[in-house]
C-alpha cells in the first residue's frame, strides 16, 4: 500500500522511473514460445488487498505475490488495465526481481482497458459505437510499458469483456477493438513495438463467435483475422444459475453417494467449458482462420450468497472450486492451451458492499494468506516454505481440517429442484 508519509519528491521519482526508464534487456522468450507451453503456467493477477483500488499494493507486497506464484510454477501473468498504476508497479517489481536473480522468470499479458463513450455513468444512453476519450490514453500507456519492459511484456490485450452484450456499463462494438488492434499491429510494422509482441483481445466466448448469431458481424470476423491469437473466457460457475443444462444431479445419479454426485456435476462443468472453447474454434474455422485459441479467464469462486450459493445452485465451496481448478489445468495442459486461471488472490474491492459476494472470492488464496483447498497439497509439500503474504506465512484454510471443509460442501440440486428455483 502506498504510504502517505512518502516524501513527495520520492513518490514522483518512483513514477518517473516506472514511466520513463527503458529496460532494453534481450527479449528472450516470446509469446509464441510461452503460450500453450505447460512449463509456463498462467494466471490472472491483481494484488489489491483493500476495499478500493485507490489503495495500491506496494512493491514489497507485489514481490511477495510474485514469489508465491513463482513457487507454484506460474510464469505468465495477466493484468487488466494500466490506468491505476498497478500494472506498472508489477512490471517494475518483476524487473527488480530479475536483476536480483537472473534465473527468475515472469512474463506479462498486459491489459489495456477499453470503454464506450459515457461508460460507468448514470447517463441513460451509453454510446456503444463511440468510445471513451480515455481509451487512447490507455493504449498509449500500454505501449509505453511494452516498450519499457520488452523482456517482460509479451502480449497486449485490448479490452476485457468489452464486446459481450451483457457488459452494459462499458460495452463497445467489435470495430472499436479492431481499430486499436490494428493500431498496435501498425506500430509493430513500424518497429515501434517488438515484432514478437502478440496482440489480442480478451473476451467472453460468445463475443468470439461461440454464442448467438447476433455476434457474427463482419467487424468481429476482421478482428479474428487481425489478432495473433484468440483469448476467450468461459465461466461454467455462473451458468449453474443462468444456463444450468449441465448442472445438478441427473435422474440416473440419484443412487450415487453425495461425493459421487458432486464429482459427476463438476466433470460436466469441465465439459461445458470445453464445449464453449470448441464453439469459438469452430466459428474461427468457419470464416477460414486457423490460429491459437487460449483461455484468458475461467474460474470458480469459493464463497457466494447469490444465485450460485446454498440457496440457489449450491455450486460454491472450496471442494467444487478445487475440482474445477484441477480439471481445467489437466485438460489445458494436455491440449497445449494456456489458461489464465481467475484468479491468484481474493480481492475485496470488487463487491465491496457485499463481503460474501462471489466476485470477492475467486482467488486460490484468501486475504489471510491461506491457501484454499485446491492448493493444500502444495502447502504439505513445502512449496511455500519461507514465503509470506503481508508478513503472514502461507497456511491452509480451515486449518487444514478436511472434515470441516467438507461440512460446507452441498450436493447440487436435482434437475426438478433447479426448475423450481427458476420459477421463483
Amino acid at each position: 500500500m502506498k504510504k502517505t508519509t512518502y516524501i513527495l519528491f520520492t513518490f514522483l521519482a518512483m513514477i518517473l522511473t516506472a514511466s520513463c526508464t527503458q529496460h532494453t534487456d534481450t527479449p528472450g522468450k516470446t509469446a509464441s514460445d510461452i503460450l500453450g507451453n505447460p512449463e509456463y503456467q498462467a494466471i490472472s493477477y491483481s494484488g489489491y488487498r483493500e476495499l478500493t483500488r485507490d489503495i495500491l499494493p506496494d512493491r514489497s507486497q507485489i514481490k511477495e505475490d510474485m514469489s508465491i506464484l513463482s513457487a507454484m510454477g506460474i510464469k505468465l501473468l495477466r493484468t487488466y488495465d494500466v490506468y491505476h498504476g498497478h500494472a506498472a508497479d508489477v512490471l517494475e517489481t518483476i524487473h527488480m526481481m530479475k536483476q536480483e536473480d537472473p534465473e527468475f522468470e515472469m512474463y506479462v499479458m498486459l491489459g489495456a482497458w477499453i470503454d464506450c463513450k459515457n461508460a460507468w455513468t448514470d447517463l441513460p444512453d451509453r454510446i456503444r459505437d463511440q468510445e471513451s476519450e480515455r481509451n487512447a490514453e490507455e493504449i498509449a500507456r500500454a505501449v509505453e510499458l511494452a516498450q519499457n519492459y520488452p523482456d517482460i511484456v509479451k502480449i497486449i490485450a485490448v479490452g476485457n469483456e468489452a464486446m459481450v452484450h451483457w457488459a452494459w456499463n462499458y460495452y463497445v462494438e467489435p470495430g472499436i477493438i479492431l481499430k486499436w488492434v490494428n493500431h498496435l499491429k501498425d506500430m509493430k510494422k513500424q518497429g515501434e513495438l517488438p515484432e514478437t509482441l502478440w496482440i489480442t483481445s480478451s473476451d467472453n466466448f460468445a463475443s468470439w463467435g461461440g454464442g448467438g448469431s447476433e455476434y457474427h458481424v463482419e467487424d468481429l470476423n476482421e478482428l479474428i483475422r487481425a489478432v495473433d491469437y484468440i483469448s476467450m473466457h468461459t465461466y461454467p460457475m455462473h451458468d449453474t444459475h443462468y444456463n444450468p443444462d449441465f448442472w445438478g444431479v441427473r435422474e440416473e445419479e440419484v443412487h450415487l453417494s453425495d461425493i459421487e454426485k458432486i464429482d459427476a456435476a463438476m466433470l460436466r462443468a469441465r465439459d461445458y467449458a470445453i464445449s464453449q472453447y470448441e464453439s469459438v474454434v469452430n466459428y474461427m474455422q468457419s470464416i477460414g482462420e486457423d490460429k491459437p485459441v487460449h483461455i484468458g479467464e475461467t474460474g470458480w469462486a469459493t464463497t457466494s450468497n447469490e444465485f450460485y450459493g446454498d440457496e440457489g445452485a449450491r455450486a460454491i465451496d472450496e471442494y467444487k472450486s478445487a475440482l474445477f481448478y484441477w480439471h481445467i489445468r489437466e485438460w489445458t495442459n494436455s491440449q497445449g492451451i494456456s489458461c489464465f486461471y481467475f484468479e491468484a488472490f481474493d480481492e475485496q474491492w470488487k463487491d465491496a458492499a457485499n463481503p460474501l459476494g462471489s466476485e470477492n472470492h475467486f482467488g486460490l488464496f484468501n486475504l489471510q494468506a491461506q491457501a484454499k483447498y485446491a492448493l493444500w497439497d502444495m502447502v504439505d509439500n513445502g512449496t511455500f516454505d519461507g514465503l509470506t503474504r503481508d508478513g503472514k506465512p502461507i497456511t491452509k484454510t480451515y486449518h487444514g481440517d478436511n472434515e470441516a471443509m467438507m461440512n460446507d460442501v452441498k450436493v447440487p440440486p436435482t434437475e426438478q429442484e433447479i426448475q423450481e428455483l427458476h420459477k421463483k
